[in-house]
């Protein structure tokens, strides 16, 4: 379980067994050893432990895991950073707490000690632990606020695993690999599976903000952090909406360039991804405010894909920061060549093609450092995706009449082709696609902006599975209708809170964590810092999203330090041109997986919903490459777990 998992800290590794009544000494493993060589039996020990180390925070053998109190009663094996750690030890240190090492790990054991699980609500960071309290017999596993960090579970009446992916706990050969189709609908729903999910049957996800408890045989997960729902109280005058502005821009300025400061604290070299975006310009201009000697920043372009080409503005922030700068330049044969290894690293199927970009980066950065600062989260806390500008252009088509958008437009735009490939086109696929939710209230129309497989689709999709499994396909459907009514607020906010809930942890920090630890790179992000976090939530959404400017108050907090061509560029994405290349270099793979004779032996798909897909695609009618993707990598993943079907 732990050598499977030795790109994630490739440094050091560890293993602990210990008795649940505590009556033998702990059996201590401090390397890596060949299975054949080593048994425990439960019988002797009926908890172990086990660590692969990646060494950011106190290099020495000190920080070694497993890592325990001074009695050997308390343990904790544990992936992350806590950014507060100093001022937290100095608290325990006055309560009369001894620490053997400098590491963040120690803080926690002691936190612990002090204020039991309830201590986690003072920890600043990213984390996923596992800690067991001998002297009342009970094991706890606990993931971050906002999921920045994995943890993954299964239990039954007889044990418990957990690790920081999948495949570690696949190990176990008693864990039954059958496929959850509830998982797979909603894969196919939103091009990732959401929490508490996973693609496996009896493989859960533990959500970000909770806790869970094995006591006495006896398990429950807890929820120990939420989004706020209250909003600072504003004064009446009628020029509130501008000092809302001035306060929040003072407010997010101090709170964000903070959250950097932290997560500048590190034993090993450390950088800055720059992908020449707002967002990642932010962060590396905070950095250079806050370092005494030139920040290093990374940005990978591409030598004949043009279009997705931002070195000109990365090198541009680079300059007006004084950076290190390092630029990668990929060709197109670079790109092709790594997706076997991108696809062969997933767990689960995870169809986000920008999973290719993260890996070329984050295997390019870790040449020269082991830590990254990224901006990534900015976009769900104040509105930089385009899919939210579809709430500022709603209003003004409901204004047409009735007669005009059902008889006319909606016809027109429907009888035409599509295609992510030609601009023209492309603004036709997303007219349609803002066609899907226009009419509809906020659950379904926010819902049919994100979906991939329509109901319809999937239920055409999944013709064969539905005839022996019962499905809830409206499952995703009612995931995001549960979060919009948990959370009160203006309807922008809400849509926010929901991809903050989910699509965030599911869909970009999954990427970031496996692309980046793929290589064996610490990703930090300190737009995730759960103060920024709450105060952006505090903000009425007319602060994100004024007219058709989106980020609209982080733009105006940090105009001072970004590039003046920075300042009104749209937002641009990391997602690569998928329908072009299916259509060409990528064709083997629809040949390949999704092939008739393939469909009809695996007996998932139906093969005739699948050729309708690849007509479409191939008779450049409509586009639906990012539903052939879809598939795709889920034949991919499926031909790896399951070879012999």
């Amino acid at each position: 379980m732990t050598s499977v998992l030795k790109h994630r800290g490739p440094d050091d590794s560890g293993m602990v067994f210990l008795s649940s009544n505590g009556d033998r000494k702990p059996l201590v493993v401090n390397s890596t050893i060949n299975d054949n060589e080593f048994r425990v039996s439960h019988n002797d020990y009926n908890i172990g432990l086990g660590h692969q180390r990646l060494s950011i925070i106190d290099l020495s053998p000190s920080g070694h895991q497993p890592m325990s109190n001074e009695d050997g009663k308390i343990w904790i094996t544990y992936n992350g950073e806590i950014y507060n750690f100093k001022v937290l030890k100095s608290e325990l240190e006055a309560q009369g707490h001894r620490f053997k090492s400098n590491s963040d790990t120690e803080v926690i054991i002691h936190l612990y000690e002090e204020e039991g699980i309830g201590g986690i609500h003072k920890l600043n960071g990213m984390f996923a632990f596992a800690l067991w309290d001998g002297n009342n017999k009970r094991l706890f596993l606990v993931r971050d606020r906002l999921g920045i960090k994995p943890l993954v579970y299964y239990t039954d009446n007889k044990k418990i695993l957990f690790a920081s992916e999948i495949k570690s706990l696949l190990e176990d050969s008693s864990i039954p690999k059958e496929i959850d189709w509830d998982a797979l609908n909603l894969y196919l729903t939103f091009n990732y599976i959401p929490a508490p999910w996973t693609i496996f049957k009896g493989v859960k996800k533990l959500e970000p903000g909770y806790y869970l408890v094995m006591e006495r045989d006896k398990l429950r997960v807890e929820q120990y952090w939420d989004i706020p729902h209250s909003f600072p109280e504003k004064d009446n005058k009628e020029n509130a909406i501008e000092k809302d502005t001035d306060y929040y821009k003072k407010m997010l300025f101090g709170l964000i360039e903070d959250s950097v400061k932290m997560r500048m604290i590190s034993d090993v070299p450390l950088g800055a991804f720059l992908s020449g975006g707002i967002d990642s310009s932010i962060i590396v201009g905070l950095m250079a405010r806050n370092s005494s000697k030139p920040v290093k920043t990374f940005s990978i372009g591409y030598e004949d894909l043009e279009l997705f080409d931002e070195t000109r503005y990365a090198r541009e922030v680079a300059q007006l920061n004084h950076t290190e700068h390092y630029e990668f330049k990929l060709t197109y044969k670079d790109i092709l060549d790594v997706f076997p290894t991108v696809l062969s690293s997933f767990d689960e199927p995870f169809a986000d093609s920008s999973a290719v970009p993260t890996f070329l980066v984050s295997r390019e950065t870790r040449k020269l450092v082991t830590v990254a600062l990224a901006g990534d989260g900015s976009d769900e806390l104040f509105a930089g995706y385009r899919m939210y500008l579809g709430e500022y252009f709603r209003k003004y088509y409901l204004l047409l009449p009735p007669f005009l958008r059902h008889k006319m437009i909606e016809p027109l735009l429907k009888a035409l082709p599509d295609s992510r490939d030609i601009e023209f086109l492309e603004y036709i696929r997303r007219g349609k696609k803002f066609l899907e939710g226009a009419d509809k209230d906020l659950s379904e129309r926010f819902f049919s902006w994100t979906e991939i497989f329509s109901q319809k689709d999937r239920v055409g999709l999944l013709e064969k599975i539905m005839g022996r499994e019962r499905l809830s396909l409206n499952r995703g459907e009612r995931l995001i209708e549960e979060g919009l009514r948990h959370f009160p607020g203006d309807d922008l906010n809400r849509m926010l809170y929901v991809d903050v809930k989910h699509s965030l942890p599911g869909d970009m920090l999954t990427k970031v964590d496996w692309m980046s630890m793929r290589n064996s790179l610490e990703v930090r992000v300190p737009f995730l810092d759960y103060r920024v976090v709450e105060a952006s939530f505090g903000m009425e959404s007319k602060l994100k999203l004024r007219g058709k400017r989106r980020k609209y108050i982080l733009l105006e907090t940090f105009r001072d330090i970004l590039p003046k061509s920075l300042h009104n560029r749209p937002k641009w994405g990391f997602e690569m041109p998928i329908g072009k290349w299916l259509k060409g270099e990528l064709r083997f793979l629809i040949d390949e997986y999704l092939s008739t004779e393939r469909l009809n032996k695996q007996g998932i798909f139906n093969q005739m919903e699948v050729e309708r897909l690849k007509q479409s695609l191939f008779n450049q009618w409509s586009d639906t490459s990012w539903k052939l993707w879809n598939l795709v990598v889920f034949q991919y993943w499926y031909e790896r777990q399951f070879p012999h079907n």
